[in-house]
């Protein structure tokens, strides 16, 4: 029970730790296991580096501790020498006493304790007991003090519980002229009470009258006492001091106690009657017995510190708020983060020339995908690193979707312009349609006209060139009228076979003058023999009294080239 409390919170811190992290905190994808496995990592570390520091923790042996449940007072008591070192623990009908052998000993002792007894906080209170008769040398005494308001202000911080000090101040001896222990008592804030051993509280005045000169007496010795106990012990604990905070006494307790003579000369007890009273020591005990007044164990006031459970749920609750704080900034971070990225693409988008194709496109395109950011938001609902009340992406929506129904395509390339159509050209071999030095068509050349000339159909606008062609044998005169007449021959058997006007054809003989080939071979010469037909754009060719005009018939007609 005692380490459980303290785990839990710790795994608790941890978990709001890694929920930020991995839900809050912008990181990447892959940066959040890193993340979140660097967290696992450090509390693994931290983890086993208190398991370590708390096998390597002595637990004082205090096997007469009251149980868990005991809700009395408990004191811690420094240099209480009436407690033997054989009863470290006392327990009495209205409280506790444990005693501390040194008091350098104290913080140690107090967190071994709160280990032990975690729940004990608040009734814990701090017994100093001082006999100025053993006390000899003044810059010790002061530095002990001073070590002890460290350590009970160093607690106090630590443990946050009030831990009220109890000051016990004794003296002995046939000075004291008691037969039975007497103590005066004052609480922080209330007058001082005389107690006797019948455990009858008394006023000041009330015991002055009733006692007589011996009271009187013990009155002017308590007044010395005192005053001791103020310039060398309560000067040192409330002074004020820059590093450590001042300890003011709870109870405030001066103790007279008789004792058997001794020999104790040169104490501060001594040295301070000397020099301020008339009072004279016959005697006082070397070991003087500090007896612990229990009846001021009711006395004593409440701790208003906290139980470990009812800090460690404060601490729970302080941190889930500093977590939900930082859960908040971070979600107003990534909302303004995701504002300006927003509004920087609208920007970079407006910015582009509509003409510049290329980089709207791209601009166009973050667009898209911040526009689909948001429509996935605004049907599935931000995350969390969004939420909380403080989404502002939703007014981003339309003015995207705005920005890309602006943007105009790149239009599509104008297709190119379909070249203009060669001049349909067929040539044929004279000798397969005409005899030697003959202009009349053979017999069997009407096949051969006909395969020929399926590409060669008259339109508008066409006109049909035939031309012939000889090679150099015999006259160039009567070769060009040759070529001409065979032209004229094929043209007739055209304009008779496919019923075409005569205007659509044009006939001319070239005779040798445009040779294929060299006329020095014989395969030259044959190439040379030749009738060509071919179509030839003309606006006025080919024009019937029923035709369609030129310019509104499909230009898919073939611009043929003479050779």
């Amino acid at each position: 029970m005692t380490t459980l409390l303290p785990r839990l919170l710790v795994l608790w811190i941890w978990l709001l730790v890694a929920v930020l992290c991995t839900q809050f905190l912008t990181f990447t994808r892959s940066s959040d296991s890193i993340v979140l496995l660097a967290i696992l990592l450090l509390a693994g570390t931290i983890t086993i580096r208190v398991l370590r520091r708390r096998k390597h923790v002595t637990i004082q042996e205090w096997t007469d501790l009251p149980d868990a449940a005991y809700r009395q007072p408990v004191v811690l008591c420094c240099n209480a020498s009436g407690l033997s070192d054989q009863e470290a623990v006392h327990v009495l009908p209205h409280g506790c006493f444990i005693h501390v052998a040194d008091s350098s000993e104290l913080q140690h002792s107090l967190r071994q304790l709160l280990l032990m007894r975690p729940d004990w906080g608040r009734q814990i209170s701090v017994c100093l007991s001082i006999s100025p008769q053993q006390q000899q040398d003044a810059a010790v005494l002061e530095n002990e003090l001073f070590a002890l308001r460290w350590q009970i202000a160093l607690l106090r911080r630590e443990t946050r519980q009030s831990l009220p000090l109890l000051l016990n101040i004794s003296v002995a001896g046939e000075m004291t002229q008691c037969a039975a222990p007497l103590w005066q008592v004052q609480l922080a804030g209330n007058p001082a009470q005389i107690w006797l051993d019948d455990n009858s509280p008394r006023g000041t005045s009330e015991w002055l009258q009733s006692g007589g000169s011996v009271a009187m007496q013990q009155q002017v010795l308590l007044n010395s006492l005192d005053a001791w106990a103020r310039q060398h012990v309560l000067r040192v604990l409330t002074e004020a001091h820059s590093d450590v905070a001042a300890v003011i006494p709870a109870a405030y307790v001066l103790q007279l106690q008789p004792a058997t003579p001794g020999a104790c000369n040169d104490s501060l007890w001594c040295a301070w009657l000397r020099q301020h009273t008339t009072i004279r020591s016959a005697g006082t005990a070397a070991n003087i017995a500090v007896i612990l007044p229990d009846f001021i164990l009711p006395l004593l006031p409440e701790g208003r510190g906290l139980t470990p459970r009812i800090r460690a749920l404060r601490t729970a609750i302080t941190a889930f708020a500093v977590a939900a704080v930082i859960a908040l900034c971070a979600v107003a971070w990534n909302n303004q983060s995701l504002i300006h990225r927003i509004v920087f693409d609208l920007e970079h988008y407006n910015r582009i020339a509509m003409t510049d194709y290329a980089p709207k496109l791209a601009a166009v395109q973050v667009l898209r995908e911040d526009a689909s950011q948001l429509d996935n938001y605004a049907r599935q609902g931000a995350p969390l690193r969004l939420s909380l009340g403080l989404y502002q992406g939703g007014h981003l929506h339309l003015p995207v979707l705005h920005a890309i129904s602006t943007w105009i395509p790149e239009p599509k390339p104008k297709p190119a312009p379909k070249p203009k159509p060669q001049p349909t050209l067929v040539r044929l071999d004279a000798m397969s349609l005409f005899d030697s030095g003959k202009s009349e068509l053979k017999t069997g050349s009407t096949k051969v006209l006909v395969n020929a000339l399926v590409g060669i159909k008259a339109k508008p606008g066409w006109l049909i060139v035939v031309a012939g062609y000889t090679d150099d044998t015999g006259n160039p005169a009567l070769n060009q009228r040759l070529s001409l007449k065979r032209a004229e021959s094929v043209r007739d058997w055209m304009r008779d076979t496919g019923d075409v006007d005569e205007s659509c054809f044009a006939v001319q003989g070239f005779g040798q003058s445009r040779p294929m080939a060299s006329n020095d071979t014989a395969e030259g010469r044959a190439a040379n023999r030749r009738v060509e037909i071919s179509l030839v754009p003309q606006a006025d060719a080919c024009q019937a009294a029923d035709a369609i005009p030129p310019s509104s018939q499909d230009g898919d007609g073939n611009h043929e080239e003479k050779e």
